[in-house]
């Protein structure tokens, strides 16, 4: 039976008490972590988001007390009072460690049954187990931790905001169906019978409006939604810390960004961010990292073999030159001792997974070994060590193809994926701005040229000349900010001028009436004087993820979903009854097995 509070009324989180409280009479209210009945005393360790303190009781605890604390069980839910005395038994692994508090009340607010798991960090319960009971789960207190920390960086964010001037405006959850490149999330709208609202992948036209509207400088923290397969850094609903402001380029978008990351760091973390960020170009991170979010804490960059190639012998690389391709190599400099011949085909296999033809490789040593030694000439191979600075001690991976593009974003992978088989070091906080960004990318499978980013992005000024004959060669006026090789956010400035919105929409491949029907609202509202303006977004779950270490999204999210968008937890979605789904007009239609 739970007891009433009472007039009870907690003066100290559990985890705050310290030496300098001894003598003080608290009233302290938590879960039972842990209960031990030596014989003629018992310690209680009490939980709650803040630690962990002990309660004592001994011979001088009274009868009633004594017995009640005999009846504490793991988890638990109790309210104790007493004197916060010096523990004779000291325990240096806890901030409380020095103190305990001498027991003389003690109510059961709330007992337990045997949880499902233990309720301790290094649980190794199941995911899906501990998911299904995710609040024991948000018990243990490297979550709560991790919660936390979330809810303070979202603090700092906004008051770095507010401060500079920022409007936090909400817009709305309920919005028409506008597919920014995911699969939007319907709602079927029960008074509208037949049409449904979508739910928002982003407030990108809602904040652009808001620009028109007058209010300079915009910010939420928003909830967004995205009908899309999950990975580790993905969640089908997810917060972003969304920026809009008018009257701007796009320095000034990216100063600002910078001042937030710096102020959020220091503010959360004691972290200084040195700025201004690092710069590079869209086409120089793919030719140095094969990546447009490289990972800039290791090197291992990418080399063009081409001029040292040009000509050679071995038909592999002179076909992928002549084809206009390339031939590409990393240098694993220093790690011959760590790669055996059977790691290094575990890697040839890793990078067939990515689509690579094979890869050819190199190990410097006493004697040189490799896959192409003898098709290539000592003067070939001089020109290969030269451009690599490969030297004794060293492993060479290349790979070759005929696409350029392709041979980069395949070795891009590799050199991650060799960075980690080989555990090559990397600390640190290392963000960098991704800009001068291609408009538009080749769609192999609809064998047309698609936004790169959203349709509302302004290309340069020197590029709209190619918008209708050569769109590979239009650049966007858009950044991305990546951090440590995770994209954190995506941003750009935006078209005003409602005759080249409407050429963006039909470069790509929008009829008059398609862009009626979905963005007809925006390009009406520009006609009534939009100022220039541009933002982006920044996930506020994969910063708290990375600054926390966290190794998934879950680990920072309260209730998140899994691998098939379900929520284990309430064991959503879930089918709903008939009544309701006449009530909206909808009939479900039976697929077979």
């Amino acid at each position: 039976m739970s007891e009433f509070l009472g007039n009870d009324r907690r003066t100290h989180y559990c985890g705050d008490l310290r030496e300098s409280n001894i003598g003080e009479r608290v009233c302290v209210m938590g879960w039972v972590k842990k209960a031990r009945d030596l014989g003629g005393l018992v310690f209680v360790d009490l939980r709650d988001r803040s630690g962990i303190v002990q309660l004592a009781f001994d011979e001088n605890t009274e009868k009633a007390i004594f017995e009640k604390a005999l009846l504490l069980k793991t988890e638990f839910v109790v309210s104790a009072k007493g004197v916060v005395r010096e523990r004779s038994s000291k325990n240096p692994d806890i901030p409380t460690g020095n103190i305990e508090i001498f027991a003389d009340e003690i109510k059961i607010l709330g007992e337990s049954e045997t949880p499902p798991f233990d309720i301790t960090d290094d649980c190794k319960t199941n995911e899906e187990l501990r998911l299904t009971h995710r609040y024991l789960d948000l018990r243990r207190p490297v979550l709560q931790n991790n919660i936390i920390f979330r809810a303070k960086v979202a603090k700092s964010v906004r008051d770095y905001l507010c401060d500079k001037g920022f409007i936090e405006i909400e817009t709305p959850i309920l919005i028409k169906s506008t597919p920014e490149g995911a699969r939007d999330y319907l709602v079927p709208s029960r008074v509208h019978k037949g049409s449904f609202y979508a739910l928002p992948q982003s407030p990108q036209l809602y904040k652009q409006l808001s620009m028109v509207a007058g209010f300079d400088k915009y910010f939420q923290i928003a909830r967004c939604f995205r009908d899309e397969d999950l990975r580790a850094d993905r969640q089908p609903e997810f917060t972003q810390i969304d920026m809009e402001m008018s009257f701007v380029d796009t320095d000034d978008v990216l100063v600002l960004v910078e001042g937030l990351i710096k102020h959020v760091f220091k503010d959360c973390m004691d972290v200084e961010i040195p700025t201004p960020l690092p710069r590079y170009t869209y086409r120089e991170c793919m030719e140095r990292f094969g990546s447009d979010k490289p990972d800039l804490r290791f090197g291992m960059e990418i080399i063009n073999l081409n001029d040292a190639l040009k000509g050679c012998g071995f038909p592999v690389f002179a076909s992928a030159i002549e084809a206009g391709g390339s031939v590409r190599a990393i240098n694993l400099k220093g790690y011959g001792d760590k790669l055996s011949r059977k790691e290094i085909d575990k890697l040839g296999e890793y990078a067939k997974g990515c689509g690579a033809k094979g890869l050819a490789w190199v190990k410097r040593g006493e004697t040189d070994s490799g896959s192409f030694l003898k098709h290539m000439t000592e003067s070939e191979l001089a020109a290969i060590y030269a451009a690599t600075d490969c030297t004794v001690g060293d492993v060479l991976l290349i790979l070759a193809d005929s696409d350029n593009n392709r041979v980069l974003t395949q070795l891009g992978q590799l050199r991650v994926e060799a960075a980690n088989r080989l555990g090559v070091e990397r600390s640190g906080f290392n963000f960098l701005w991704v800009v001068e960004m291609p408009f538009f990318e080749y769609d192999e499978e609809l064998g047309e040229w698609v936004a790169m980013h959203h349709p509302f992005t302004m290309p340069k000024e020197d590029c709209i000349q190619y918008l209708d004959t050569d769109p590979s060669k239009v650049i966007a006026k858009a950044y991305d900010l990546t951090l440590n090789g995770v994209e954190l956010s995506s941003g750009s400035m935006r078209i005003t001028d409602p005759e080249l919105q409407q050429r963006m929409f039909r470069a790509l491949k929008l009829t008059d009436e398609e862009i009626e029907a979905k963005f007809g609202f925006l390009v009406e509202a520009y006609k009534y004087g939009a100022p220039p303006h541009g933002g982006m977004g920044i996930g506020l779950d994969r910063v708290t993820m990375l600054l926390c270490g966290a190794d998934s999204l879950r680990d920072v999210t309260a209730f998140p979903k899994v691998q098939n968008a379900s929520e284990l937890m309430s064991a959503c979605p879930a089918p709903v009854d008939k009544e309701s789904l006449d009530v909206l007009g909808i009939e479900i239609k039976k697929t077979e097995e």
